[in-house]
């Protein structure tokens, strides 16, 4: 399906002026993402003292904080229990650095296997845990939605703390302690990561700080500002709003991470070819995440969790050089499984693909890659996309679902009949489910009913909105420098989008060892040069990336530090 795209309109004068000394291009972006004037200074310039709430107001942390400083105290067992992706993981390792560095080390980090026990608390975990001693365990990023596996905590004689950010269902697990911001009426932020909330733990026992005779923990100064490089990874990976305390936690997090003593992040920018002084929250997306991600899909979170923890340089290289392997095979397998799926898909829908949603699956497929291939497939047809597969030790059918901008895959699932899904979760684009054997050849019309259903209240008009149209010319570094005033970027900060007129495709050219990158020389009317890239780039661009011809652009402006740092443009689209 065609994009559409819409330029904002630009500023009105009084609009303008109130915007008291700052730039007309800032004042135009701010203003276009909802930040008041008054509250652009905040913007710019993000306060940790102003705008870093205060831990003690989120439900149940004063109860959570006493219940872990006891059993520091009385060295109890501990066993962090987290959740296996870079939100969990990054939660998991501030626990270990915390208890690492009061000198605790009576803990265990327990990372389901997300193959085989799957999402959240687990009973023979938690009973294999119960064996090993351990009076107190710590959820991270979990544990929310699991009133059974609570309850049989419980029974077990095992105290229980969740940490955790997902919606809470109506009946919420009988916990020693929850501390949840959806479930804080007193917290300002609702939109935290889990691992966030697991900082703002750590952050409330320092505070408290009774553990030790001396009556405080010693703890080097802003100890809690030093772990906030994992903070900043967890929370430009998961999604959340980047304003206000989390606009913070993602700036403090770049500046930590561009210092960051944590060896493995260290070696892993080495191998990736990236100075750890420029890297930016594209890396995080593109580079980091994705293969911390990757180990968790092959089975192999453990690594993921030893690159963020190890001290060791022999141990950092063999983490790196092994996640490297795990995220190629990664790929492999999903190169594969996206060409099955194609296959499927024209086997189903060809030749008029009428269907409004595509439901493709098989047991053969592993359910953890499945997301990645769905998101890919919505970008191509512009689609919903439900995928499913068979999880090879429980036997369990599971599923990642995806859907195009304006459509919610939550609301299609919500109306799908009773019982065919026996469990589904996740927000608007981006969704999981799980079907019974029974109930697996209904599913696709029922999802097609469903989107019937939802359709009016889900579907949008598909409209792209452009930032401002520009020549070519006008791209430098001093506009890179401008705009990056307003980074991080991601959810409800997104990148600024432009459309780029005025420049000739000069040269077209193909990189990358597959050729799959695309890089074209944008000559403008005097005959400056401006590069622009793409990165595996589809069919349509390719086709309408001529040379000789005089076209414009949309995409973004970033910096280039290949040879010496220079302004380029970053495609997204190319228009006739």
């Amino acid at each position: 399906m065609k994009k559409e795209y819409s330029v904002r309109r630009e500023l009105t004068q009084a609009e303008s002026d109130s915007f008291a000394g700052i730039s007309s291009l800032l004042s135009h972006l701010m203003f276009h993402r909802g930040i008041s004037p008054a509250q652009a200074g905040l913007f710019l310039e993000p306060s940790f003292l102003e705008e870093i709430h205060d831990p003690f107001l989120l439900h149940d942390m004063k109860k959570a904080v006493e219940r872990i400083i006891k059993a520091i105290k009385g060295n109890e067992k501990i066993c962090i229990y987290s959740d296996y992706d870079a939100d969990g993981l990054s939660g998991a390792t501030i626990f270990h650095d915390f208890f690492k560095k009061i000198n605790f080390s009576n803990f265990i980090n327990h990372i389901p296997n997300r193959n085989e026990e799957g999402f959240g608390l687990h009973k023979d975990s938690i009973e294999e845990i119960a064996k090993q001693g351990v009076n107190l365990i710590i959820t991270v990023d979990c544990g929310i939605g699991d009133v059974e596996e609570a309850k049989f905590a419980k029974g077990l004689g095992v105290d229980l703390i969740i940490t955790d950010h997902h919606e809470p269902d109506k009946i919420l697990p009988d916990a020693f302690a929850i501390v949840n911001p959806k479930i804080s009426p007193k917290y300002p932020e609702k939109m935290l990561c889990g691992a966030a909330v697991a900082w703002k733990v750590v952050c409330a026992i320092i505070k408290k700080g009774t553990c030790l005779p001396a009556g405080r923990f010693e703890l080097p100064l802003g100890f809690e500002k030093w772990i906030m490089d994992v903070v900043g990874i967890a929370t430009l990976s998961d999604m959340v709003p980047l304003v206000g305390e989390n606009r913070v936690l993602a700036k403090y997090g770049m500046l930590v991470l561009r210092k960051s003593k944590r060896i493995g992040i260290q070696k892993l920018l080495r191998t990736l070819k990236i100075e750890m002084k420029n890297l930016t929250e594209d890396d995080i997306g593109f580079m980091i995440t994705p293969r911390i991600n990757a180990a968790s899909r092959m089975g192999k979170s453990i690594d993921a969790f030893h690159l963020l923890t190890t001290t060791s340089e022999d141990e950092a290289k063999e983490i790196v050089t092994e996640l490297e392997k795990i995220n190629n095979e990664r790929k492999i397998i999903s190169a594969h499984l996206s060409k099955e799926v194609h296959k499927m898909m024209e086997a189903k829908y060809s030749p008029y693909f009428s269907n409004k949603v595509i439901v493709v699956g098989s047991p053969a497929w592993k359910p953890s890659i499945l997301g990645i291939v769905a998101g890919t497939l919505v970008e191509k047809e512009n689609k919903p996309v439900f995928l499913w597969g068979k999880e090879m030790v429980t036997e369990k059918i599971k599923g990642s679902c995806r859907a195009p901008q304006g459509v919610s895959v939550k609301a299609i699932m919500e109306n799908v009949t009773e019982g065919i899904i026996t469990d589904f979760g996740g927000h608007h684009m981006a969704g999981g489910f799980s079907l019974s054997n029974e109930t697996v050849h209904l599913f696709e019309d029922e999802i097609e009913k469903a989107y019937e259903k939802s359709e009016s209240e889900t579907r949008e008009i598909p409209i792209t909105f452009v930032d401002r149209e520009i020549d070519v010319e006008q791209v430098d570094l001093r506009l890179v420098n401008e705009i990056e005033k307003l980074s991080p970027f991601g959810m409800a900060n997104e990148k600024p989008l432009f459309i780029f007129s005025g420049g000739v495709f000069e040269k077209v050219d193909f990189f990358g060892k597959e050729k799959k990158h695309l890089k074209i020389s944008l000559k403008g009317k005097s005959g400056k040069t401006i590069e622009a890239i793409s990165f595996f780039t589809p069919e349509d661009l390719i086709k309408k990336s001529e040379q000789g011809k005089i076209l414009r652009v949309v995409g973004n402006v970033e910096k280039s530090f290949f040879g010496w740092p220079k302004a380029r443009i970053r495609i997204i689209d190319i228009l006739n």
